[in-house]
C-alpha cells in the first residue's frame, strides 16, 4: 500500500514566499518586511503571484516527502522531474530476498492475470535468491528483478517545481499509480501551506484548459458544461 508522508518543509511557506516577493520592491530588509506583513496581506499577494505567473519566489521554500509502497515504473517517471532531490533504496546494497510487489488494479482485478503474475514474480524471486546464493552479487542479480518490485524513495521539490508536478501528473492522463502518488503529496502540502496550493492540480480544473488535445480524458468538457448549468441558475 502506497504511503506518503511530508517530513519535513520550510516554516512558514507562505509567508516566506510573501516576504521573498515584497522584497523586490522594497527598500527596507526582509527581516523587517516579515514583521511588518499580516497574514491578510500574505495571503493576497501569495495569490496574485499565482494568478499573475510570477513564482520564482515559490522557489524559496521546500517539502520533503518519504514515499513507500511504489514500484520502481513509479520512480523511473518521477526522476523526470529534474528540479528535485531524490534518495532512493539501493537494490545494489538492500538485498531483496523478499520483495513486494505492486499489482496494477487491472491484473488485480483479472484473478488468471494476477494469478500468472504472482507466479512469474515468485519465480523471479527464486531465481534471484539462488543468484545471491551463489554469489553472484545483489548488484548483479538485481538485473533480473522485475518493475514491480516495491521501493522505498525521499523527494524534495520546491512549490514551484511542485505545482508543475501536480499539474502533470494530477491529470487523468497521467499514469494511474504517479497520480495517485501527486494527488497524496498535493493532500499532504496543503496542510501546511493552503494558499501556496490552493490552484494546484491539473490545467482543466486550475486554468479551464487542456493541453493534451485528441487525447484529453473528456473532464474540461464536463467542468464547462457544470459551469454553464450553473451561471443559469
Amino acid at each position: 500500500m502506497m504511503e506518503v508522508k511530508l517530513l519535513r518543509y520550510t516554516p512558514e511557506p507562505d509567508k516566506t514566499v510573501a516576504m521573498s516577493a515584497r522584497l523586490c520592491y522594497s527598500p527596507i530588509g526582509a527581516a523587517e518586511l516579515e514583521e511588518k506583513m499580516s497574514e491578510e496581506q500574505i495571503a493576497k499577494l501569495v495569490r496574485q503571484l499565482g494568478a499573475m505567473g510570477h513564482t520564482s519566489t515559490f522557489e524559496h521554500v521546500s517539502f520533503t516527502f518519504a514515499i513507500e509502497g511504489v514500484s520502481r515504473v513509479l520512480t523511473h517517471q518521477l526522476v523526470r522531474h529534474r528540479i528535485a532531490s531524490y534518495s532512493q533504496q539501493s537494490q545494489r546494497y538492500v538485498k531483496e530476498h523478499n520483495f513486494e510487489m505492486i499489482i496494477p488494479h487491472t491484473i488485480e482485478a483479472n484473478p488468471e492475470a494476477k494469478k500468472k503474475f504472482a507466479a512469474l514474480c515468485q519465480e523471479i524471486q527464486d531465481l534471484y535468491n539462488e543468484f545471491t546464493e551463489e554469489g553472484i552479487p545483489a548488484e548483479d542479480a538485481r538485473y533480473i528483478l522485475p518493475n514491480a518490485a516495491e521501493t522505498k524513495i525521499v523527494v524534495t521539490m520546491n512549490a514551484r517545481s511542485l505545482l508543475h508536478f501536480f499539474e502533470l501528473r494530477c491529470c487523468n492522463r497521467a499514469q494511474w499509480e504517479i497520480r495517485e502518488l501527486a494527488n497524496k503529496m498535493l493532500e499532504e502540502v496543503r496542510t501546511v501551506a493552503p494558499i501556496l496550493f490552493a490552484k494546484a492540480g491539473p490545467t482543466c480544473v486550475t486554468q479551464l484548459a487542456c493541453h493534451e488535445g485528441k487525447m484529453s480524458c473528456g473532464r474540461l468538457a464536463k467542468i464547462l458544461a457544470e459551469k454553464a448549468q450553473q451561471e443559469k441558475k
